[in-house]
């Protein structure tokens, strides 16, 4: 499994060596980032990584923090979201419910 610093399971996205490496081998720099953020970095990969130095979201005290929780999949309806929540949460922290 390779993870993301938010807890996507990169190897399962449709875009995972189609249009993307996955956040960790991109620093952050993903194709939609680079098409949306004005830093061109996932918010989540530069705040998690570049700032606070961490390995990933999982290593921050504050997860599932006020950004992780509103950072939202435009595709997905809020159930999903909010399903999406709980399986990251618990991929970076295992036994965390």
């Amino acid at each position: 499994m390779i993870l993301s610093a938010c807890g996507l399971k990169c190897n399962e996205c449709e875009f995972y060596n189609v249009t993307c490496t996955g956040c960790i081998n991109v620093k952050g720099s993903t194709f939609w980032a680079k098409e949306m953020m004005p830093s061109k970095v996932c918010p989540l990969y530069d705040c998690s990584v570049n700032k606070k130095g961490l390995k990933d979201c999982g290593s921050c005290s504050e997860l599932p923090c006020k950004m992780f929780r509103e950072m939202k999949d435009p595709n997905s309806t809020e159930e999903q979201h909010q399903l999406s929540l709980i399986a990251r949460v618990e991929a970076l922290r295992p036994g965390s419910n």
